[in-house]
Order: C-alpha cells, then structure tokens, then sequence
C-alpha cells in the first residue's frame, strides 16, 4: 500500500523484494497515481485516484514537513 505512486520505482522495487519471498498473491494499492509520471510498468490493482503530474500537499502528504496534517490533498502553486 502506498500513499502516492509517481515514478513507479519504489513500488516496483517492493514488488520484486515481495516476490523473492514467493507469496501465493501480490496485490498493491495507491491512494494517488500520476500516471503521466510513471517510468516503470509496475501493477496497480487498486488505486484510489488518477492526478496528473502536479506536486500535492495534505492527508499525510509533505513538503519539506509542512502541509502533512492538512484535512484534504492540494495541489501545491510555484
């Protein structure tokens, strides 16, 4: 599960470690994707929302530790 697919690197890289322990299933899950972003063809069973390639800020989401504790994601201006 993660909070925020982008590039698609991390979760490619948990997939695979995942795999070389050879479980009976692998799923995965994103509450966001930038699909514009994504470098790697890396499974997604289930993703919450399709954003397009913009920096977000809220729900957990940070820059440089400021806007985690937002009640709601935004899109973060220049």
């Amino acid at each position: 599960v993660e909070d925020i697919v982008d590039t698609g690197l991390s979760m490619e890289y948990m997939v695979q470690r995942l795999r070389d322990e050879k479980p009976a299933s692998i799923r995965t899950a994103t509450l966001l994707h930038k699909h514009e972003a994504t470098r790697v063809d890396v499974p997604l069973d289930y993703v919450g929302f399709r954003i397009p390639n913009l920096f977000v800020i809220g729900y957990g989401l940070d820059y440089g530790q400021l806007g985690r504790n937002l009640p709601e994601i935004y899109i973060l201006d220049e």
